[in-house]
């Protein structure tokens, strides 16, 4: 589809793109199949597509995949695909809010293995990458467009401004398999961010179960909470955690006493964890 034919088709419905609901849809089919592809969508995966827009990304996938259930907040449009008649046969269209999804149940409806598309607005980016994460267990892997940024922070290496409890947790979660720019003219209406598909697979025994991600989440955000401040004090500071067991920790670890948040890698947070779990 052409940013006309985009345009005609949200006019005869009716529409608009919903700027706070970041509606930017992509227009390139071949730009489309190159997403699916590097997402790992194959002909045994069942595919979770969260947003489906106009479809354009959803028939890449259905291309490739066994099963696409996508889901699409905007009752407007799920009207204007199911008039249109835009999606393939086979093809699962519910109209539900992906941050009210029951995932457990959506995953369970159909055999796998599952991947999860998506197209995130920043308003819902952060929650859903979180979610992600602890199905990861559940997932082939996921392929997800976020504004890059966001992709930055996802990949940051220790030490850099990017790098905090966002880059700590999908770290030891997961790793990057792939990742591609996508330049704000492949969107009509055209977006002033650029945008990063990353293509995500989840580690094997080594990742932290749900249980222990949110405890390692609870750690990493208090001692990024302040930043100025040596991990220590923010440490004491956010948790109130005892200073001789916040010392003896960091020695059985290795870690400099004036050391901060940012130098500490992500398997060190995991460790650190665990030291305050077990002594704390």
């Amino acid at each position: 589809m052409t940013p006309t034919e985009i345009q005609a088709l949200l006019e005869r419905h009716g529409l608009a793109a919903h700027k706070g609901r970041g509606q930017n849809f992509l227009h390139d089919a071949q730009l489309a199949d190159k997403l699916a592809a590097l997402a790992g969508v194959g002909p045994g995966d069942a595919v979770l597509e969260i947003g489906t827009g106009l479809g354009i990304l959803t028939r890449a996938l259905a291309a490739r995949a066994r099963h696409v259930v996508t889901v699409e907040v905007d009752s407007g449009l799920v009207r204007a695909l199911e008039a249109e008649q835009s999606l393939p046969s086979g093809v699962e269209l519910r109209h539900e809010d992906a941050l009210a999804l029951d995932w457990e149940a959506l995953l369970g409806s159909a055999p796998g293995p599952w991947r999860v598309v998506a197209n995130l607005p920043y308003s819902v980016a952060t929650p859903i990458l979180r979610r992600l994460l602890d199905l990861a267990g559940e997932l082939a892997g996921w392929g997800v467009m976020v504004q890059r940024e966001l992709a930055l922070r996802i990949a940051a290496p220790v030490g850099s401004g990017d790098y905090g409890s966002f880059s700590v947790l999908h770290q030891l979660s997961a790793r990057i398999d792939g990742a591609l720019d996508l330049h704000g003219r492949c969107f009509y209406p055209v977006p002033r961010v650029v945008s990063r598909f990353l293509s995500m697979v989840p580690r094997g025994d080594e990742r932290p179960s749900p249980d222990e991600l949110r405890a390692i989440e609870e750690v990493v955000r208090a001692g990024f909470a302040h930043r100025r401040k040596t991990l220590a004090n923010a440490l004491k500071r956010a948790g109130g955690r005892d200073p001789s067991v916040l010392a003896h920790a960091f020695a059985a670890l290795g870690i400099e006493a004036r050391a901060r948040a940012e130098t500490v890698p992500p398997e060190t947070w995991r460790e650190l964890t665990r030291e305050l779990r077990d002594h704390g």
